[in-house]
């Protein structure tokens, strides 16, 4: 299995970007698949996830701003984020999650975002 994240960059406070995940040995939609976030010094964190029958859910602190959707190729998956703030640099991770136990079963090599004020 290979996860692939792409699209990451520097942006300014404000700005927006979209990241995207590529899968290979693994079919997306038979997985919840969700985004994942660590910033320097911090823990891991779940930012987003999209379940196998697309129900979504995302940290308090990406709610209305983020958006995670399934790509119509394929294991494709997207992250559309709006509205960046400096607090959301960090390298973001795609990951394939096991819905019954919740936990992640495969990782992508991440993707970093920087947000500059």
């Amino acid at each position: 299995v290979q996860l692939v994240e792409s699209g990451g960059g520097s942006v300014q406070v404000g700005g927006s970007l979209r990241l995207s995940c590529v899968g290979s040995g693994i079919i997306f939609s038979d997985n919840a698949m969700g985004w994942y976030r660590q910033a320097p010094g911090k823990e891991r964190e779940l930012v987003a996830v999209i379940s196998s029958g697309g129900w979504t859910s995302y940290a308090d602190s990406v709610q209305d701003r983020f958006t995670i959707s399934r790509g119509y190729v394929q294991n494709t998956l997207y992250l559309t984020m709006n509205s960046l703030k400096p607090e959301d640099t960090a390298m973001y991770y795609c990951a394939a999650e096991d819905e019954v136990v919740h936990t992640v079963k495969y990782w992508g090599q991440g993707t970093q975002v920087t947000v500059s004020s």
